[in-house]
């Protein structure tokens, strides 16, 4: 793949990095990818150290590694092992956001939720996987300034990179966005219900969803995956 970013730039570290960390989830850039850092230096007209701060952090959140056959880094595998860990503590997070969503929605949070939820419907009819992905995030966002906790999604954010390049690798392999969207018009429908025992039971069992459509991809493309005590030559 040509390392061209989104549009060019005279880019920092910190926007390198969040550029090569949206590229990966979103799984425009593939495991196995090598990641440069002469053509990216140049794509971003940036320093080449500036490049390599970027790739150090990407390194650190287990989303680039070592290439084992040459100098040089690559996209990594979805590491298996970080994946359970990361789901317990999204789930307690967000079944904590929408218990206190439940309590302290107002009628037009609730109008600004339902909104959220019919613009991915949109997306889903489209059959737009980028919009409805750029929705779903909304919409978890929404919800936790509903909470009155904004903070909460930011944290979630901080881990669960793997888990959406799992998401983004599901929607292009089975492509189905109505079961998550069906889902989140439940929650709404529980908050706008002043139900905080239903609508974190519902996001428990959209997230624990999440989980098994992992297990499901695991054997459909095994390719995508790791066990971190895998030889490096097999990743």
């Amino acid at each position: 793949m040509k390392p061209t970013p989104s549009r060019p730039w005279h880019a920092d570290s910190r926007m390198i990095h969040r550029d090569l960390r949206n590229a990966i989830v979103s799984l425009r850039r593939r495991p196995g990818e090598t990641l440069a850092e002469r053509p990216l230096a140049e794509a971003y007209g940036a320093s080449r150290p500036k490049v390599r701060q970027a790739i150090n952090r990407l390194a650190d959140e287990q989303l680039v590694e070592r290439h084992p056959h040459h100098r040089g880094m690559r996209v990594a595998r979805i590491p298996l092992r970080a994946l359970p860990e990361a789901g317990e503590m999204r789930k307690a997070l967000e079944t904590r956001v929408v218990r206190y969503a439940a309590r302290r929605a107002t009628p037009d949070q609730i109008a600004r939720l339902r909104a959220s939820v019919e613009q991915q419907r949109a997306c889903g009819a489209a059959g737009d996987i980028d919009g409805f992905h750029a929705a779903d995030e909304a919409f978890h966002a929404l919800l936790s300034e509903v909470a009155g906790h904004p903070g909460f999604w930011d944290t979630v954010g901080r881990i669960k990179a793997q888990i959406d390049r799992c998401r983004r690798l599901g929607l292009l392999v089975f492509g189905s966005m109505g079961p998550a969207i069906d889902e989140h018009d439940a929650m709404v429908a529980a908050i706008a219900a002043r139900e905080p025992d239903r609508a974190a039971a519902l996001m428990a069992s959209h997230l624990d969803g999440v989980a098994g459509t992992i297990a499901t991809l695991r054997r459909v493309v095994p390719c995508y995956f790791y066990e971190p005590d895998d030889p490096p030559s097999s990743r």
